[in-house]
């Protein structure tokens, strides 16, 4: 089997600058560190230290290790980002980077409009006072999150994050910084030259080899720009074309993959959510027409539901 891994060591050397990520208020960063650390299908991808987080990506095909913390007095809303590479990145990577960085933590999302919506509604008022500043937290790509989808189905956690690392440590790259150790997911271009037996060996499940191999080939002739801002019945179609993409993982890519606020679950979980934030039982029905009053920001009301409930 091939290894495209890649091995930086930037402790001591490499390239360093630091940019800022402009959010839009109210942002309460430690809103999102405290889902982040909590969020099981995450646990042990990020480097946590006191207010900060460390995060390896890779994007326009260089990896790269991002510090994030709050902005300094006189720096604005949102996040100083220290950037960490083997060279000096140029101007497009750059701001690929700062794109995946704010779309992964919801920099630009309006809680403005999501909380004027809220007045009146007591109980979800409520769920605001708590999470107040928080922006959804999402995958950092679209492609990560329907290979989690893929992987997640029908096994335990806990088996589905290690056929994740194997599929990171065989394609993916490793970063040391400050004597720690940081992986960076892969892009399409390094699993495409995986076959579908090699996938079998890293996975163990021929079916989930099947779909991923189908997945990577299906990625490429994807835009993810369609993805993040196409109606998203239009989006949803072509996502459920991928084979192993059916409506629950369609369902859990456009709210934590893609962050789509105008779609909305009706499943158990999510019912189970708003009976503990309303003290009542809800129908089907009784659920959507509650969900009526926050318009295309549905969905970003049913999550406040399900973290904040």
């Amino acid at each position: 089997m091939s290894n495209a891994t890649d091995a930086l060591d930037l402790t001591a050397g490499g390239h360093r600058e630091t940019i800022h990520l402009p959010a839009r208020a109210p942002f309460d960063f430690d809103r999102s560190l405290a889902f982040l650390t909590s969020f099981p299908t995450m646990s042990g991808e990020h480097g946590v230290e006191g207010r900060a987080i460390t995060r390896a990506l890779h994007e326009c095909g260089r990896p790269v290790a991002a510090r994030l913390s709050p902005a300094g007095p006189g720096e604005g809303t949102g996040l100083r980002c220290e950037l960490f590479s083997e060279t000096a990145l140029d101007d497009g990577t750059r701001a690929a980077v700062a794109d995946r960085l704010s779309f992964f933590l919801g920099l630009d999302d309006d809680l403005a409009a999501l909380y004027r919506l809220a007045r009146g509604d007591a109980p979800f008022e409520a769920v605001v006072a708590r999470l107040h500043g928080y922006h959804q937290v999402k995958f950092p790509s679209p492609f990560e999150m329907l290979c989690w989808a893929i992987l997640a189905q029908r096994v335990p956690m806990p088996v589905a994050r290690k056929m994740k690392q194997a599929l990171v440590h065989e394609c993916g790259s490793r970063i040391l910084l400050d004597g720690r150790e940081h992986w960076a997911f892969p892009e399409v271009d390094r699993l495409l030259g995986l076959t579908e037996p090699e996938l079998l060996e890293l996975v163990g499940n021929q079916r989930k080899a099947g779909y991923l191999y189908a997945l990577f080939r299906h990625w490429v002739d994807i835009d993810e720009g369609f993805l993040r801002t196409a109606p998203c019945e239009e989006v949803r179609e072509r996502l459920l074309e991928i084979p192993g993409i059916g409506p629950w993982s369609c369902s859990f890519v456009l709210i934590r993959g893609l962050g789509r606020t105008e779609y909305l679950t009706t499943d158990k979980e999510m019912l189970r959510a708003a009976a503990r934030v309303y003290g009542r039982s809800f129908t089907e029905d009784d659920f959507t027409a509650l969900a009526e009053r926050y318009g295309d920001l549905r969905g970003y009301w049913g999550h406040y539901l399900r973290v904040g409930g």
